[in-house]
């Protein structure tokens, strides 16, 4: 933004814009909001802009505001034509016109849509780099059958980033593992609304629905019986396929209601392969595992 033949006001504002905005803007997004002390509709956006930015200052999100009364040519270099008007600065460039997002809904939605293809620098990235390698050690611990000391490294995490989605959806399952279902399920409770959609957290309310379904059975020889007595006793097998499952037995109980499906796939309104699902979910839609069980369960629906 050059300065040549500019008034000592416009020099100073043209600095301070350098200042506030294009440097910041290097590493970090700048939402830059043009308004004026007369506008009304700038008044309403006020409160919104500024909550939203101070949500996502962890973020690397900062605000900055622009009277155009006071800063006319700073106006006209963006070619602010009516206000409120609001761009999205990274890097020394508007990158998103934001004025027609009025809610705090539609602003955090195209700012969300910028970080997840910008390369911001935020504080919360650095730790989440930070704590990754924690988080590791700790599924590592859950997966390894030492649920007891990943709840302890999932917990001493969860005080470092106690709004983190990984980490609370892995202190559920640690819990889970403990058989501490209701602990489990008021951590997922705690979390914001938006979080349901995260898939570690539908992951694990699907374990807990799961692991209030089946139990550990200690014997499983007498249901093993009546499934070969009479293959077609989908209740019986059913129920085999809850024990095999709670006795940590996935492909057992996997092959025991893909079996069901395969015989009678409408038995008790689907109720195999709604199960089927809720297994599929507890483990991770992810996983290799559910992908091949899940090749398995479409080649009997289609064939």
């Amino acid at each position: 933004m050059a300065t040549l033949g500019l008034s000592e006001a416009d020099k100073a504002a043209v600095e301070a814009f350098r200042r506030d905005v294009v440097d910041p803007s290097r590493t970090q997004l700048v939402i830059v909001d043009f308004w004026a002390e007369w506008c009304g509709p700038c008044k309403q956006l006020t409160p919104v802009i500024e909550k939203v930015c101070a949500d996502y200052a962890a973020k690397g999100v900062s605000l900055v505001k622009v009277n155009v009364d006071e800063n006319g040519f700073i106006a006209s270099q963006f070619r602010v034509q009516s206000i409120p008007t609001v761009y999205a600065v990274f890097q020394g460039q508007p990158v998103a016109d934001l004025s027609q997002a009025r809610t705090e809904g539609q602003l955090k939605q195209m700012i969300d849509q910028l970080l997840a293809q910008l390369p911001i620098e935020s504080d919360e990235k650095a730790q989440l780099v930070e704590i990754a390698p924690m988080i590791a050690m700790a599924e590592e611990m859950l997966a390894q059958g030492d649920a007891e000391r990943a709840l302890s490294a999932f917990m001493q995490i969860a005080d470092m980033v106690p709004d983190n989605v990984d980490v609370a959806a892995g202190l559920a399952r640690a819990l889970i593992a403990l058989g501490d279902l209701d602990d489990a399920q008021a951590v997922l409770d705690a979390l914001p609304a938006e979080a349901a959609k995260h898939g570690a957290v539908a992951s694990a309310r699907a374990a807990i629905a799961l692991a209030r379904d089946v139990r550990p059975v200690a014997d499983l020889s007498a249901v093993e019986a009546r499934v070969a007595a009479d293959p077609d006793d989908h209740a019986a097998r059913f129920e085999l396929a809850g024990g095999l499952m709670a006795n940590g037995d996935r492909d057992g109980a996997a092959e025991a209601l893909l079996d069901i499906v395969r015989r009678d796939r409408t038995w008790q309104d689907g109720a195999a392969r709604t199960q089927l699902l809720t297994i599929f979910e507890a483990v991770g839609l992810e996983d290799p595992w559910v992908s091949a069980q899940r090749r398995k369960l479409s080649q009997i629906l289609f064939s």
